[in-house]
């Protein structure tokens, strides 16, 4: 119904920047795209979301400041400036959507369609 597909992904030093993008096509209907930080061995955690209609957006404590989430022209992309970043050497970035319209940091368990995820490797 629904592909989703992150891409950008790679590695950074500290204090660096990157930026990530997610792809959604299909037919399946979807109001907000997040993003997600997964730890091998850990839960999934919200980092940032924007909403589809008018790109409201929500961030976790963590990264307000220094991370974007902003959607493409069209509604179909979402990207994820990231600036300053910080040490994460096994870190993977997962883009996810939901019928829901977010009303606040991201949480996992709400989101559908998910994508394969891209590595995120920031060194020291």
């Amino acid at each position: 119904q629904l592909q989703v597909v992150e891409s950008g992904g790679g590695s950074v030093q500290t204090g660096g920047s990157l930026s990530l993008a997610c792809k959604a096509s299909g037919y399946a209907i979807w109001r907000t795209m997040a993003w997600f930080r997964h730890i091998p061995g850990n839960e999934r955690e919200g980092v940032a979301c924007v909403g589809r209609a008018v790109g409201r957006t929500y961030y976790a404590d963590p990264v307000k400041g220094r991370f974007t989430v902003t959607l493409n022209h069209d509604a179909s992309s979402s990207y994820l400036k990231m600036n300053d970043v910080k040490f994460d050497p096994t870190a993977m970035a997962y883009c996810a959507t939901t019928r829901a319209i977010g009303s606040g940091v991201p949480e996992a368990q709400e989101y559908a369609y998910w994508g394969r995820g891209t590595q995120v490797t920031v060194s020291s």
